[in-house]
């Protein structure tokens, strides 16, 4: 305890040697609590990165902290819980950019009785005749009756992107429409 003490004191004053020494006594310990939080290798050497880093950087104040092992402790668990979160919200996540085959599913709906097959073949042309954003926003919105603001999160654009994509697939299909009626 002592010898981590004069540790301290020589890693708050900027000491490399002795920072690397606190990394050899913690990382270990610091590794199998990210890991067993996340249960990911990779994630939790991450994690245990991140900690060290922050260390670094707050070396001089390191000497305010009554329980070193505690306070790395709830480090470890705050960063590991905000990297579980970002991992969540980046798998619900879809790239706009790498949609460009996204094709619409064919659905039976009720609608479907009182348009011929000729009029849904030309309205499914003329969908797929959108550029490839246009068309999954377009999808979102009026096939799956998404809410704006939810397609603006998932895509990650605004608001003032979506409503354009939606007027733009609109005026697109009522004038390809119009020029076959």
């Amino acid at each position: 305890m002592i010898d981590e003490s004069r540790d301290l004191i020589l890693i708050s004053k900027g000491n490399e040697l002795a920072f690397d020494k606190f990394m050899d006594g913690h990382s270990q310990c610091m590794y199998y609590h990210a890991y067993g939080i996340l249960g990911n290798k990779q994630m939790a050497e991450e994690v245990v990165s991140d900690v060290f880093l922050e260390v670094w950087k707050m070396r001089e104040k390191l000497l305010d902290i009554e329980n070193i092992n505690f306070w790395l402790s709830k480090v470890v668990y705050r960063k590991s819980i905000s990297m579980l979160r970002k991992e969540k919200n980046r798998r619900n996540l879809v790239d706009i950019d790498e949609l460009q085959n996204f094709k619409f599913p064919q659905m039976e709906t009720p609608i479907d009785s009182i348009i011929s097959d000729e009029n849904m073949h030309s309205i499914v042309q003329a969908i797929d005749a959108l550029p490839p954003k246009c068309k999954h926003v377009f999808y979102l919105a009026k096939i799956e009756q998404m809410p704006y603001s939810e397609i603006c999160d998932m895509l990650k654009i605004s608001l003032a992107t979506v409503n354009y994509h939606i007027g733009y697939a609109m005026n697109a299909l009522r004038a390809k429409l119009r020029k076959e009626a």
